[in-house]
């Protein structure tokens, strides 16, 4: 039980409240609360968008502001991530709330399909969200969706668009991106500690396939991702009642995989990151 894993909660995602789950915290005071919960649990990291008051996703950054400022208050220690992510602006309006300098921000490296949709980074916009991130000492998460992205981001840190080492998320599950398969995930660990062994990584799975991605990433000594901005469920006949239910669920398989979840200097540490205020 002396390997830590940081457990990221995704507590809202950007998809309105009536096409998921009733319990998907909207408000700025929801998702302060839930998150509050979560960490109680056993989160150590929030992956964060805001939404306005009808649930429509935004890059506000007031929204943005008072949400960090809830969470610093509420959370002490807490790492707090901000999605950069495409569903909640266009091109560089998605990192209007960088200068607020969360501890780490979101940041896809290459453009995939979604379900129904391009996820469109293109490369002027990709190094644009890493000079923002730069210049307010954001950590970047890197968003894996396919091999280039990864290998894109390492050539980053090379050429010093990007401060190393680099903390990598692989998503799988997404329809029409990555989809989950073991030997495939485990050829990105390897490819990610041939190119840069300093290098931390967390698995996030779609929907049913989170508790997969869980498991496998506890199993290959990585991070895990839980929450309902990917999953509703906490099996096929339940919807989860909280993310910090879901919080629950993965710290249960941390204790059979015999990890514990890493407190949040624990976690600051593992990613580098300075010590809380």
């Amino acid at each position: 039980m002396s390997d830590p894993v940081i457990i990221t909660v995704a507590i809202t995602g950007s998809l309105p409240r009536k096409e998921n789950n009733p319990a998907v915290p909207i408000s700025v005071q929801e998702q302060v609360e839930s998150t509050h919960e979560s960490f109680e649990a056993g989160a150590s990291l929030v992956h964060c968008h805001v939404r306005m008051d009808d649930g429509t996703p935004t890059s506000d950054p007031e929204r943005f502001r008072r949400l960090l400022e809830g969470l610093r208050e509420h959370c002490p220690g807490m790492i707090v991530q901000f999605s950069t992510g495409g569903r909640s602006g266009a091109g560089a309006e998605r990192g209007a709330m960088l200068h607020l300098k969360p501890d780490m921000a979101s940041l896809a490296t290459g453009s995939c399909n979604f379900p129904t949709r391009v996820y469109d980074n293109d490369p002027a916009l990709i190094d644009g969200l890493a000079d923002l991130m730069m210049d307010n000492d954001v950590k970047p998460e890197i968003e894996v969706f396919d091999l280039s992205m990864l290998f894109k981001a390492v050539e980053m840190v090379q050429t010093k668009k990007l401060v190393g080492p680099l903390h990598c998320q692989f998503v799988m599950g997404v329809k029409n991106a990555m989809p989950v398969d073991r030997d495939v995930l485990e050829f990105y660990v390897k490819t990610l500690k041939r190119l840069a062994p300093d290098a931390t990584w967390t698995g996030a799975g779609i929907g049913k396939d989170q508790l997969t991605l869980i498991d496998w990433s506890l199993e290959l000594g990585g991070h895990i991702r839980t929450g309902l901005e990917d999953n509703i469920r906490l099996d096929k006949d339940t919807l989860a009642p909280s993310n910090a239910a879901l919080v629950n669920q993965a710290v249960e398989r941390c204790d059979k995989a015999g990890r514990r979840p890493a407190t949040a200097q624990e976690a600051r540490t593992l990613l580098n990151l300075p010590v809380a205020a």
